[in-house]
């Protein structure tokens, strides 16, 4: 048996419009015609598994995996209803979603396979497998988006879905059912007047789109967390997709994609999407986020947004896991903050200018919006020791000081003098070591390395930096 593979990716519309009702508007007719293209190019890869992750099917505990191996029902959108039902009778591959729900356990997962006579497939589902698979010949899987699963589970959620993958020499496709912006009018429209809610959903939809045209799907996810902050609506659940099409495709940005149409629903963006996992020859760009195996429990999801325009300049927006309260980053003359980098647990800046010199408050290896510790953290909520990565937590601490240079217009390779606070000396020395001499090491600042008791979140390693930013 040969290994298998993801043969191709897509995003795809969740709303019934494609199905239902593409005559009414000439945009959701392109998707529609886009569809089709799609559904072609699955028939062409000659793939035998469809493996579907919709946002449409929220979930609380863990990820639900669909087993039942023929599920038939009507579907009637709760908003749409008026535009008709949709008929289905879908052909699942229960044994690799049991398969699938045995890989989760192992790498650490919550999961659970559902097979009930009657269970509703959700809309992001049916529209995707009505489409794309329309005769029913390719075997399907379909798996929930988690409403709190950080970018970590999501990571191992796919990785274990590759593990089977492999294991039973698949040529799978992998399909996000998702909207792109999702605030959607309130009232009902002609369908003529349909448009995008706003310029700014529209911009960062096309910001995406670019990326994606682009294959750069790592950079996609990363993308994420900055439209959250700046159109303000919590896209938690509709950005996961992108965090599981990443990992799928091995968290590179190197891969080719077609646009094959951008179009509004009902104020929403809709795009169908192709990826093709042919490196495009532009060459893999930096994956500077956590690469994790498995999953350790710790979520922190995104930053809680503050909806007031005029917020204090300090003030405590959330709990660390496991750890104090985090501050926004105070503002003074010459502080340099980022949101690219995690949040203080105090009233401090994550960076102050002095002249030509910039010195860096402590920074650890918290991830920016998420607050997940890489290499999971060094115990629990009950103080209990866990297992931890020194390395992975290293390099996150030198990818957050980079974040917080450059944010400065300053570089690494200006970096003079690093203080580095290791919690357990004897066990973590080495790991830390390696990675300093492939990172900072190359640079060639000055360094001390102290051992001590601990730290005010449960990490292991944090970092002391100073810089000199030129004449």
């Amino acid at each position: 048996m040969t290994e298998g593979q993801v043969v191709g990716s897509f995003v795809v519309p969740v709303h019934p419009h494609t199905v239902l009702a593409p005559e009414q508007n000439e945009g959701w007719q392109r998707l529609r015609d886009a569809f089709d293209i799609a559904a072609q190019t699955i028939k062409d890869l000659d793939a035998d598994l469809l493996v579907i992750y919709s946002t449409t099917w929220p979930s609380i505990i863990g990820h639900q995996i669909q087993s039942d191996p023929n599920p038939e029902w009507v579907m009637v959108d709760h908003d749409f209803h008026d535009l008709g039902s949709i008929e289905y009778s879908f052909n699942i591959d229960q044994d690799f979603a049991h398969a699938w729900d045995d890989a989760n356990r192992k790498r650490g997962l919550q999961s659970r396979c559902v097979n009930y006579k009657g269970f509703p497939i959700d809309v992001g589902s049916v529209v995707a497998l009505t489409l794309l698979n329309p005769d029913n010949a390719i075997p399907a899987v379909i798996v929930s988006s988690n409403m709190y699963a950080n970018r970590s589970e999501t990571t191992v959620l796919a990785k274990s879905c590759l593990d089977v993958i492999k294991a039973q020499g698949r040529r799978a496709v992998a399909v996000t059912a998702m909207s792109l912006s999702n605030r959607m009018f309130t009232d009902f429209i002609n369908p003529e007047e349909d448009k995008i809610h706003s310029l700014k959903d529209d911009e960062w939809n096309l910001k995406i789109l670019e990326f994606l045209k682009q294959g750069r799907l790592e950079d996609v996810g990363q993308l994420s967390r900055t439209i959250q902050r700046q159109i303000r609506v919590q896209k938690v659940v509709a950005f996961k997709p992108m965090w599981w099409l990443s990992a799928m495709n091995g968290n590179r940005n190197d891969l080719s994609g077609e646009v094959l149409a951008y179009e509004p629903i009902h104020g929403a963006g809709g795009a169908v999407v192709s990826i093709d996992p042919t490196p495009s020859g532009a060459g893999d760009k930096e994956y500077d986020e956590d690469d994790v195996e498995y999953f350790h429990g710790e979520r922190g999801v995104l930053d809680t947004i503050d909806e007031s325009d005029d917020a204090e300049d300090v003030t405590v927006t959330e709990q660390a896991s496991s750890g104090p309260g985090l501050w926004e980053p105070t503002q003074a003359e010459g502080s340099v903050n980022t949101d690219a980098a995690p949040k203080p647990v105090g009233a401090y800046p994550h960076a102050r200018r002095v002249g030509n010199m910039l010195f860096l408050s402590g920074v650890g290896p918290r991830q920016p919006g998420t607050n997940a510790i890489p290499g999971g953290p060094i115990h629990d909520e009950n103080g209990e020791p866990l297992d931890y990565d020194i390395e992975a937590q290293t390099h996150a601490v030198v990818n957050n000081v980079k974040r917080i240079v450059e944010e400065a217009g300053a570089s690494m390779d200006q970096v003079v003098d690093v203080t580095t606070f290791l919690v357990d000396m004897k066990r973590d020395f080495k790991g830390y070591n390696d990675v300093w001499a492939e990172t900072l090491g190359k640079i060639g600042p000055t360094r001390t390395t102290l051992a001590i008791d601990a730290l005010p979140t449960p990490i292991a390693v944090e970092m002391k930096v100073i810089v000199h930013l030129g004449e």
